[in-house]
């Protein structure tokens, strides 16, 4: 962690920690847990104020130690109500590394599984949102590394209770500010609940004057008092859980299906063939971000995309077949490139490294003339066992869906010869380049690409342009990059291609897929779009889009998935707003126009080459 996002923890004769930052404590050395259950947890009304909830939402300004989250987590596992659902926002300037605050939370045995829970997900300290599980405790918490006032401008829940926990507003004046309480009082649901240690005139005052209502109480051990404050619109009755169906069953329509059902949604999924029939059906895929020195929206979202992807990866057996995926250099100016994004403090420490050509070569197994970047938390992923894994919780329809037309409760999916496939309230287009024909209005092209596979050869993942990633059984590489294109079929000038920029990289390795004997072979049409980023979010109420992902599906479409499903289910998104914008479906509408690929973007690229500065690295 760079100093500039240190808290500077100092630890005291007692054994508790205060940030130097801010010369404050971050619990009462009588008793922090006690504390925080009587001013957060009781001041919030909990756990009275969730009973009979389908979902709640706590915001949380000062992660701390976690405590007051451990505490929250304790106490909904108890007494939660039944089949609830808890998201949580808990917001971070200075966070602490994973062995501070676990032993801060030593302290507290009786919180042991939630303060685990907690410690086993520990974030890392790299600025943005981070989204963390937590199945033991049907509760999601996301991790907001920044200044107060972002994180709310850039968040998407309402909360139904706030933990206002910034160090005081002596020390710590900028969680108090203007701006934090405007967000928060743009951010709280009708009824909620606000509660905080400190008294300060400003605070009371900023509260009443965004329409809380305050009341001070009597405080815990040395503090006099406290405030509680609430919203006294009433919380009105809990909308109807919607019907929703997901076209396409692929990773995005897969991830779509895992997001709902993380959210205790089930879904229908409708797919004219079995999973995986379109650009998810290869036997390996690299999960890789797209590297981008010079929009830092870009690279946020890549970099958050790949966190979670391969949180998510991780907890599906069989599923990560390698880590770590080495970039090898294309062009003279990748060496500087690719120590610009190793710098960028987008990435975990260690998470990018840049590799001379001696040290490729030791990772490869074979001679290369030049250097790379190794991506140690890219993969080389095997899809079968994620797509039965995530698709399992779907009802399933085969049918093919020719039209998405408005209904009466929603939207209906009509087949060819006019017929009611089905309707549903929420309907989500995650069906690739199948998506062009349902929507001709969203601003896809279609990029055909074939892949071949070797059976019984090894290989570490790689991509230069090309790519090879290895299989459960052996190695598949590839693959052509056609644009245009809309066949699915194989063929032979395909494969030539394959095996000649294969050989000019790594000739050891095309030799060895040479005398493997028969290869294996396939090909898919992808969808991109004129900025290359994909489409995920809403065309109208109820309908969404999750498509446009072009080579980086299995890197982008777990999270993105989980910004459709919130937004489709009234949830928090764990993307941040100003990263949303730049996948909404509706920017090319928005900017005036549907946006065209543009001719020059393609001069001088023969069929079948990838971008120089962003080779496709997935089939």
């Amino acid at each position: 962690m760079t100093d500039d996002r240190s808290p500077r923890l100092v630890w005291t004769e007692d054994g508790a920690p205060r940030s130097g930052r801010f010369d404050d404590i971050y619990f009462s050395r009588e008793d922090g847990l006690a504390e925080s259950r009587a001013v957060f947890l009781a001041g919030c009304g909990l756990p009275e104020a969730w009973r009979g909830r389908r979902r709640f939402t706590v915001a949380e300004l000062g992660f701390g130690t976690g405590l007051n989250i451990a505490a929250l987590l304790d106490l909904w596992r108890r007494e939660g109500p039944p089949a609830g659902r808890l998201h949580i926002l808990s917001v971070e300037a200075y966070p602490m590394r994973r062995d501070e605050a676990a032993r801060a939370l030593a302290h507290w045995p009786e919180l042991a599984g939630a303060a685990g829970a907690l410690l086993d997900a520990w974030p890392g300290p790299t600025p943005g949102f981070h989204r963390l599980d937590l199945p033991g405790f049907s509760a999601t918490l996301d991790i907001a590394v920044g200044e107060a006032a972002w994180a709310l401008s850039q968040w998407s829940g309402r909360a139904d209770a706030w933990f206002l926990d910034g160090f005081a507003p002596a020390t710590n004046p900028a969680m108090w500010s203007e701006a934090v309480l405007d967000g928060v009082a743009a951010r709280s649901a009708p009824g909620a609940r606000a509660a905080t240690f400190t008294v300060a005139g400003a605070v009371r005052r900023g509260l009443a004057d965004r329409g809380f209502a305050v009341a001070r109480r009597p405080g815990h051990g040395r503090k006099r008092e406290r405030l509680e404050a609430r919203r006294p619109d009433a919380a009105g009755a809990a909308a109807a859980a919607p019907t929703v169906a997901v076209i396409g069953a692929g990773i995005a329509g897969a991830a779509a299906v895992r997001a709902f059902a993380a959210l205790g949604l089930p879904c229908t999924l409708v797919e004219q063939a079995g999973p995986g029939a379109g650009g998810s059906g290869f036997p390996s895929a690299l999960v890789t971000p797209r590297l981008d020195v010079g929009d830092a929206a870009i690279a946020a979202l890549n970099a958050q995309a790949l966190s979670r992807a391969r949180a998510l990866y991780a907890a599906v057996p069989g599923a990560v077949v390698a880590e770590g995926v080495l970039q090898l250099e294309q062009a003279a100016r990748d060496a500087a490139r690719f120590a610009r994004v190793a710098a960028q403090e987008i990435w975990p420490d260690g998470a990018m490294s840049t590799q001379d050509a001696a040290a490729c070569a030791r990772r490869l197994g074979e001679p290369v003339e030049t250097g790379g970047l190794f991506m140690r938390d890219a993969l080389a992923l095997n899809p079968r066992p994620v797509l039965d894994a995530w698709l399992g919780p779907a009802g399933r329809v085969t049918a093919a869906v020719a039209r998405i037309e408005p209904g009466r409760d929603g939207w209906r999916l009509v087949d060819a010869a006019g017929g009611l496939i089905l309707e549903a309230g929420v309907v989500v287009v995650a069906a690739g380049w199948g998506a062009a024909a349902l929507r001709p209005d969203l601003p896809l092209s279609p990029v055909r690409g074939q892949a071949e596979w070797a059976p019984g050869v090894g290989a570490p993942p790689v991509a230069w342009g090309g790519y090879a990633s290895p299989t459960p059984d052996g190695v598949l590489f590839g693959a052509t990059h056609d644009r245009g294109v809309t066949t699915a079929g194989t063929d032979a000038a395909a494969r030539a291609r394959n095996l000649h920029a294969l050989a000019a990289r790594l000739p050891e390795l095309a030799a060895r897929v040479a005398g493997a004997g028969d290869l294996g072979g396939r090909a898919a049409v992808r969808a991109a779009t004129p900025d290359r980023l994909p489409l995920a979010g809403a065309l109208g109420p109820g309908l969404f889009a999750l498509t446009g992902f072009g080579s980086r599906g299995f890197c982008l479409a777990p999270l993105l998935a989980e910004h459709v499903a919130a937004a489709a289910a009234g949830a928090p998104s764990p993307l941040p707003a100003g990263l949303a914008e730049r996948v909404d479906p509706m920017r090319f509408v928005i900017a005036g126009a549907l946006a065209q690929p543009s001719p020059e973007a393609d001069r001088g690229r023969g069929a079948g080459e990838a971008p120089a500065r962003d080779p496709e690295t997935e089939p």
